[in-house]
């Protein structure tokens, strides 16, 4: 009866040609943007050398691993990215490595990945508006699939490169529409999915479940309360034996990405300092200000419609994470985080927009053209704009020689290359990332005269070229402040040289000054 009824509805001739339509659009921007990035040389090691090195692992028929990620942050050697995060949905892209061996083939499957969400979001409309007249509901599925797909969270995790969210929102929105369709067999399986893609989508889980048992109750859906309550424990059940438990067993070290040092020292302390002083949540939640901000912006975006629904609970477990956290790089709304947020906000202000209509049509309008206008904004301020700007599509002057210099190193060798090139050389080399560590690689690849992550500054990167000049190097290219170095007498011993070794105890990143100020600073 549900796809009578949406045929019926919105799901004419016409409908089907938009429908395409605009999940190519999505395909194109989204992969326009990753494209763009690439020719300018704003993909880096960290992240899309990783994943890249991640995937091919997994088409190698191995576990994944990096080593741009091991060697850096000091992993014993053959350490597995399962014991990192617990991303393996990736295992899914393997295939594609055998078509086309190259990172950029990652930017083009997040691109199909966001576009296919598109014809989702349209079925996640039509259920939201089924009892309005077709011509509204048409509508509402036209312009939900325009402002999921041109939306700025995927945007903007397009125009960063690859990560793990590629498959987060796809399966997000898979398992909100068939919860609205009352397909609640298939709503459990992409529920399951969605846990592989990283290890806190339990969490969203367990908030989906609480959602459908209450939506089922009021329905009278037993299919549904049962399904919601089995998912709201098992979703953080899944999430806390892979955190606790597998992370661990996989080599995970204890506490790593641990960012809550205001709360407590670890996990117990910080459940036991809410329980004794809970207004603390509030007081770490809005400082510094930029948090506040954040979520301003987040919901503001689509003019506060995402609030009117429960489907927003899924949200705040993803909001809380960052909002808690001391890491400043989770504050901003210019990196990838978004995006696992996006397709619960796009379904939340439908239903909002969906009540609204039922109870004030005049309402419904005012505040359906306010929230497109937001969000339109936004995605022209955060994405669309980089695409008609020229200086946008070419590397800057001081990258432009990584590149040049990149087609002299020959296949097959070691390289410490400058985080900004390494991309462009896993494929072909075992390549790791330039930090402050000697690793003795065939050849060094290194700007001297800008700060490259993960150097503190020019200084220490002009430091490093002299110490290997003086210890076994030549000086094979040299070009506006662009150095590239190969090992000629390897006999001759490096000071202060060092590969992760098995006892290797992993180091976190410290995280620059500049980050976190600022809400909208790439």
């Amino acid at each position: 009866m549900s796809s009578v009824r949406e045929t019926a509805q919105g799901s004419g001739p016409r409908s089907w040609r938009r429908g395409p339509a605009l999940t190519a659009l999505c395909f194109l921007v989204c992969c326009g943007l990753g494209m763009q990035s690439w020719i300018a040389l704003r993909l880096t090691g960290f992240d899309l050398g990783i994943f890249d090195q991640a995937v091919r692992a997994y088409a190698n028929g191995e576990l994944p691993r990096s080593p741009i990620k091991n060697v850096h942050h000091e992993f014993p050697p053959g350490f597995s990215l399962l014991g990192d995060h617990f991303t393996p949905a990736l295992a899914l892209l393997a295939p594609l490595y055998w078509l086309w061996d190259d990172p950029r083939v990652l930017v083009l499957a997040q691109a199909a990945l966001f576009a296919a969400g598109v014809p989702v979001v349209r079925r996640i409309a039509r259920h939201c508006f089924a009892d309005a007249d077709p011509l509204t509901v048409r509508r509402a599925a036209d312009v939900a699939g325009l402002v999921y797909g041109l939306g700025w969270p995927l945007l903007n995790s397009s125009y960063t490169g690859f990560h793990e969210v590629a498959f987060a929102v796809p399966f997000t929105l898979l398992m909100l529409e068939r919860g609205l369709a009352h397909r609640y067999g298939a709503a459990a399986c992409w529920a399951a999915l969605l846990c592989t893609a990283k290890e806190d989508m339990g969490l969203v889980v367990g908030a989906f479940g609480l959602v459908l048992a209450a939506r089922a109750r009021r329905t009278g859906h037993r299919g549904g309360r049962t399904a919601g309550l089995v998912l709201a424990v098992a979703g953080p059940l899944v999430s806390a034996v892979v955190i606790v438990w597998f992370l661990p067993a996989m080599g995970g070290p204890e506490g790593y990405y641990w960012s809550y040092g205001r709360l407590g020292a670890d996990p117990g302390d910080a459940l036991a300092h809410v329980v004794t002083a809970p207004w603390v949540l509030l007081q770490v939640a809005a400082t510094p200000f930029v948090k506040a901000a954040m979520v301003a912006w987040i919901v503001g975006s689509l003019a506060l419609l995402p609030l009117g629904s429960r489907t927003f609970l899924l949200a705040v477990p993803l909001l809380a994470e960052r909002v808690l956290s001391d890491n400043p790089n989770h504050w901003p709304v210019i990196n990838h985080y978004d995006a696992f947020l996006w397709p619960v906000l796009v379904t939340a202000a439908l239903e909002t927009a969906a009540g609204l209509h039922r109870g004030n049509r005049a309402l419904f309008r005012r505040w359906a053209v306010g929230a497109g206008a937001l969000a339109s904004a936004a995605a022209v301020a955060l994405g669309l704009n980089l695409l008609f700007r020229p200086d946008f599509w070419r590397p800057s002057p001081d990258k432009s020689p990584l590149a040049t210099a990149a087609e002299l190193i020959p296949d097959g060798v070691t390289v410490e290359a400058d985080n900004t090139i390494a991309p462009r050389l896993t494929a072909r080399t075992q390549v790791v990332i330039a930090d402050a560590t000697p690793r003795g690689a065939d050849w060094v690849l290194l700007r001297t005269q800008n700060r490259t992550f993960p150097f503190a500054s020019t200084e220490d990167q002009q430091e490093r070229v002299r110490l290997l000049l003086a210890h076994g190097y030549t000086r094979v290219w040299d070009h506006a402040g662009t150095v590239l170095l190969h090992r000629t007498d390897p006999d001759t011993p490096i000071p202060g040289m060092r590969l992760p070794g098995s006892t290797s105890t992993p180091v976190r990143e410290s995280v620059p000054t500049d980050v976190g100020g600022n809400l909208l600073l790439r």
